[in-house]
């Protein structure tokens, strides 16, 4: 057995483990992305023919996920994927009919108000959605009703109340990891609006051996990009689960009127 063949986990993640590991880690831009969706998808409410923005869609590989899954009609928003890339992705997935490519940043979307039923994120959020501004600004695309889900790098302990962050996670990502907040941070953030009524927030179990696992599956996979997988495995082998998780939240945006 090697790392790559690790990433079929059909106990944990029965959808997932219909996937390629291949295929996956050929479109990674971070780790375990089904894995992420899949366990996020409990706690919505999807249903075929509901439109769905994939915010921060990377390559496509969730968005490939929601359409087959979930039998929804995507749209795939993505700043640093052009569309023609990722449409390419989507059609050779056969999903090309129910998937739009859109190369879009997140604080300046070219969509109609109120277009979506639901809007997940996939290990992005934490680069544009933590202002205090961002919330509302994202549900004007959210139909009253429609819900919002995201999976983001999460901590088990704020790094406000840390005094620092931790010396094994500031010597690989620096600074970012002031943005990887707890699931009840993001609670409050959401719920304080008065927008939205969150209806799950909460660290996903044994996050960070997951996070590991794709970490050495990608750094088996590309051996010529082993040299920079190495620092996070390290970071991740460290840590052990002490602080680093990952947060999933969902939301409902209140009702019209």
């Amino acid at each position: 057995m090697t790392f790559v063949d690790d990433l079929v986990r059909p106990d944990r993640y029965p959808r997932s483990s219909r996937y390629d590991p291949g295929w996956l880690l050929g479109l990674d831009m971070g780790p375990n992305p089904l894995w992420l969706l899949e366990d996020l998808a409990r706690d919505l409410d999807l249903r075929p023919g509901m439109r769905v923005l994939d915010l921060g869609s990377g390559k496509g590989a969730t968005s490939v996920f929601l359409a087959r899954e979930y039998g929804v009609q995507v749209v795939a928003a993505d700043w640093w994927i052009g569309a023609e890339e990722a449409a390419a992705v989507f059609a050779e997935a056969g999903v090309g009919d129910r998937v739009e490519a859109v190369h879009a940043e997140a604080h300046v979307l070219p969509f109609e108000q109120e277009s979506f039923d639901a809007i997940v994120s996939i290990d992005a959020f934490e680069y544009f959605g933590t202002a205090d501004s961002y919330l509302p600004y994202l549900l004007r695309f959210l139909r009253p009703g429609g819900q919002l889900g995201m999976a983001t790098p999460a901590m088990n302990r704020e790094v406000r109340d840390l005094g620092a962050i931790p010396p094994h996670i500031k010597e690989v990502v620096g600074w970012e990891a002031i943005a990887w907040h707890t699931a009840e941070w993001w609670r409050f953030q959401w719920e304080i609006t008065e927008l939205v009524t969150v209806t799950s927030a909460r660290l996903q179990p044994d996050a960070w051996r997951d996070w590991l696992l794709w970490t050495r599956a990608c750094a088996e996979f590309r051996p010529e990009d082993r040299a920079s997988s190495q620092p996070v495995i390290d970071m991740l082998t460290t840590d052990a689960g002490e602080f680093l998780s990952f947060a999933l939240v969902t939301a409902r945006r209140a009702s019209a009127g």
